[in-house]
């Protein structure tokens, strides 16, 4: 019997997809990796019968990075990352360990079925997991086939089935087209990061982004929003005046004409139309005209639609929609929704797809009637070759979704319902009406057929009074004539949506990295969400996009990306060599990049006038061990010391509160100590603003604080300080923390683990002497008489925390509630209390051979 691995991206569309293939009789168990599951059954596979394994991947397996040196901010010149630099393919997730949980699930097996995403990021992960496992799945005859490619759209039984009976092969082109992308993207925008955040950073100090960063795709991105706020900043407002009349064609109704010279910018020539069309008493009908119009119904939906709708209507960030549009899809509600198509196949079953909404109470009605009278085409939309629209694939109620998934759940049933709808027809009058020499018009509009306004009804014509009903040569009485003086005024900011459809025109980035491009431009604090979705750029922003027109504008237009990106779709279509396309673009982008290096001087110009240099930010906090000087403690991001004597900087660990640390020295450098802390939940350690920067022992490395140091005798050290071994991760050590009295714990010095302990203490200190069980560093506790928990009345005693007796009500483990780039590890919500086993940190002087660390964690949480 044949064994197939199947493999699918996400570990909830694995369970749904084995589940419908296996009719529900699988049985199931966790992966090696403890987050994706195995789904295993037996089936038919191309007429044998098969042992199927249906797992899943967690997005991608691999991603694209600079080997060794490189990744260096300090050691390597950014302009060598455009061709010297050599990458390699790491595990995105190592933690996961997906590619040896692969191996191990694909060994032996004789054919794969890929069921990742049918779209260019699916194609590369499907090479990604074949690089993975074919090394150790069993060799087939080279006449037979062994890999199979499945191509659906939405999770549902028919869609499913049908691929799975109608296996491809993988995409290599389209994978490529990925691959030259991620290249180009981490080369491009790592060399001008670099550049530029550590030349800005290291001269001005109220910048506020810890990263000032560049994207092929972000900085056009940016580019939009600061355009249109110089629109806004440029723009002179004039005055204008239109002549407003009211005609009263029954005693107690009045109808208000519109003039048909708009309006005038002249006041005097404003004033004689007034007078001229005072003289007149009455109103003369010049024609009267009836046309029907039509109100299209809404073309099938696409991605880039839905973002602007949910950004426009919803109130939804385009990151925050696309999160929701894939899950309402991997729970089956929805088809995939990353297309570019808004046009419905020949074969697509929009019957099917509208029975299923028959019973929802808000559109049964619409749905019934439908049905009943027959279903409308919907238009001819764009045809990409990717997905059919978006469409709701099964039907769903409020209380079952709730919240932000059911409202864009609504939005994409009742726009598909629209499609299949008939247009909105009304019937529009238009009444030409002369006041003297002056012409006026009235226009009314009166719905003959709702169509698919009924459904939408935002969409719907706005009800208007009805017009008189009238003949040419009718008088009616003017009632009132009236100069109204009015101002242009300048545009608004763009809103999400309207960036959007400007990035989409003008081919900035894919209906799938959209999102991700608006939202790293308000991450990097170069714009601001303000009411209404609308994007203010910062001051940041408009200096960035200045100086980049400033020194050259293609690095900000949206043409050469527009180029790139025309590039990367014919490697996807076979039509482009792929190394040929890199190598052009990196030329030219190289090119330009020693450009904006030479030129930084006219960007810097730009900087000066909005920011302050960094000797004129901050306030003095710690002293120099060079010049004995107080630094300044700046506080704008990345939270900084500056040296204006030494005209140093100094880098700090961020998301944290930074104070000085009881006027200590570091005895290496003479440098004061500053403490960082992360609250009162969370956790806190000293640091040396220099060792932090400079380490001063080989095992260390920069970014390390007191607790990680391993100085053999400073009392601030890991080697005084240091208890035991982490209780959760790998690698960390738990430290005492000596400012946490009367409310003690101890940090682990890697992950985000605190474990508070004898409260009310008067005195911790980390004793010499090693547990003779756990190898963990033995704690003295002194406790004042009056609230000592020791027994007999004790004030004092000496033991382990992990396995002194005395001490195993008084320890209780839990996780910091911050977390801090430096933090590694999950961010649990448990609470534990006990014993544990503790290892000695290896900076003691004699460190013993560490025990069995299962053992260590299973006496722990008893």
């Amino acid at each position: 019997m044949k064994t197939v691995l199947m493999v699918a991206e996400k570990p909830s569309l694995a369970q749904s997809i084995a589940k419908i293939l296996s009719r529900g009789n699988m049985s199931s168990r966790k992966a090696l990796n403890g987050v994706c599951s195995v789904h295993e059954y037996t089936g038919s596979f191309l007429g044998q019968s098969a042992h199927f394994k249906m797992t899943s991947v967690c997005g991608h397996v691999m991603t694209l990075d600079f080997i060794g040196k490189y990744n260096s901010w300090d050691k390597v010149d950014p302009a060598e990352l455009f061709s010297k630099a050599p990458t390699e393919k790491k595990e995105a997730n190592p933690k996961l360990t997906v590619v040896k949980f692969l191996q191990v699930e694909g060994r032996g097996c004789d054919c794969i079925v890929l069921w990742l995403d049918c779209d260019k990021e699916g194609e590369n992960i499907c090479f990604e997991v074949l690089d993975a496992v074919l090394p150790v799945m069993s060799k087939a005859h080279s006449t037979e086939r062994s890999i199979y490619r499945a191509k659906f759209s939405s999770i549902t039984d028919t869609d499913i089935c049908n691929a799975m009976n109608h296996l491809g092969e993988p995409n290599r082109n389209e994978a490529l087209s990925v691959d030259a992308r991620q290249e180009l993207d981490l080369r491009i925008g790592c060399a001008f990061t670099r550049f530029q955040t550590k030349y800005f950073q290291g001269k001005y100090g109220n910048l506020d982004s810890s990263l000032i960063s560049f994207g092929p795709c972000q900085t056009p991105t940016l580019g939009f929003c600061v355009e249109r706020h110089d629109k806004i900043q440029s723009f002179k407002p004039e005055t204008y005046w239109v002549l407003q009349a009211k005609v009263n064609p029954e005693k107690e109704k009045s109808l208000t004409l519109d003039w048909d010279r708009v309006r005038v910018f002249d006041r005097e020539i404003a004033q004689m139309f007034l007078n001229i069309t005072k003289l007149a008493k009455e109103a003369k009908v010049e024609s009267v005209s009836k046309k029907e119009k039509v109100k299209q119904r809404p073309l099938a939906l696409n991605t880039v639609e839905m973002l602007r709708v949910a950004s426009a209507a919803l109130g939804m960030g385009p990151q925050h929609a696309m999160q929701i549009a894939e899950r309402l899809y991997t729970q089956g509600y929805i088809s995939y929704p990353r297309t570019e198509t808004t046009h419905y196949p020949e074969s697509f079953d929009l019957k099917g797809c509208l029975r299923q909404q028959a019973n929802n109470p808000y559109w049964a009605e619409t749905v019934k009637a439908l049905l009943s009278e027959g279903i409308n085409r919907p238009r001819k939309g764009h045809d990409a070759g990717d997905h059919p629209p978006i469409t709701p694939m099964r039907a769903a109620t409020e209380a079952e979704l709730g919240g932000d998934s059911w409202r864009l759940y609504e939005y994409i049933t009742r726009h598909f319902i629209a499609t299949v709808s008939t247009d909105c027809r009304y019937l529009q009058t238009t009444i030409a009406f002369s006041i003297g020499p002056e012409g006026f018009t009235s226009v009314g509009k009166v719905v003959s057929s709702p169509g698919f306004t009924e459904i939408m009804p935002w969409q719907s014509i706005p009800l208007e009074e009805s017009l008189p009903h009238c003949e040419k040569g009718d008088l009616f009485p003017v009632g009132e004539i009236k100069l109204l003086e009015k101002q242009t005024s300048p545009p608004d900011y763009l809103t999400e949506a309207e960036l959007i459809t400007l990035m989409e025109k003008h081919g900035i980035g894919t209906d799938a990295s959209i999102p991700v491009h608006i939202n790293n431009i308000c991450q990097r604090n170069y714009v601001t969400v303000e009411s209404g979705r609308r994007l203010r750029p910062t001051n940041l922003g408009i200096v960035l996009v200045h100086g980049y027109y400033k020194i050259d504008a293609e690095l900000v237009l949206p043409t050469i990306r527009s180029a790139v990106e025309k590039q990367l779709n014919l490697i996807a279509l076979g039509k482009a060599n792929y190394h040929q396309v890199l190598e052009h673009t990196l030329d030219i982008f190289k090119r330009k990049f020693h450009y904006f290096v030479d030129s930084i001087a006219g960007m810097d110009e730009l900087m000066e006038v909005s920011f302050s240099p960094l000797a004129a930010t901050g306030k003095p906090l710690s002293r120099c061990g060079k010049c004995h000087r107080f630094m300044k403690y700046i506080q704008a991001k990345p939270s900084r010391l500056h040296c204006s004597h030494c005209d140093d900087t100094y880098s700090l660990p961020q998301n944290g509160t930074i104070k000085l640390y009881k006027e200590l020295r570091c005895p290496l450098d003479d440098f004061e100590l500053v403490l960082w802390s992360s609250g009162s939940r969370g956790k806190s350690y000293p640091l040396c603003p220099y060792c932090y920067n400079h380490p001063p022992f080989r095992d260390m490395k920069k970014g390390m604080g007191c607790n990680e140091c391993t100085h053999p005798t400073c009392q601030h050290s890991l080697s005084m300080l240091g208890i035991g071994q982490c209780v959760e991760c790998e690698s960390g050590v738990l430290v005492l923390d000596p400012t946490s009295g009367p409310k003690w714990k101890m940090a682990c010095n890697k992950c985000n683990v605190v474990v508070h302990f004898f409260e009310n203490a008067h005195r911790v200190r980390v004793s010499p002497d090693t547990c003779e069980l756990c190898d963990a560093a033995l704690v003295d506790v002194d406790f004042n008489k009056a609230k000592s928990p020791l027994p007999a009345d004790e004030t004092q005693h000496s033991g382990c925390v992990f396995c002194d007796p005395v001490f195993q009500d008084l320890v209780e483990l839990k996780h910091a509630a911050m977390r801090h780039p430096m933090h590694r590890g999950g961010q649990g919500k448990r609470q534990g209390r006990g014993r544990g086993k503790g290892r000695r940190p290896g900076g003691r002087l004699n460190p013993k051979k560490p025990k069995d660390k299962m053992a260590a964690l299973a006496a722990y949480f008893v």
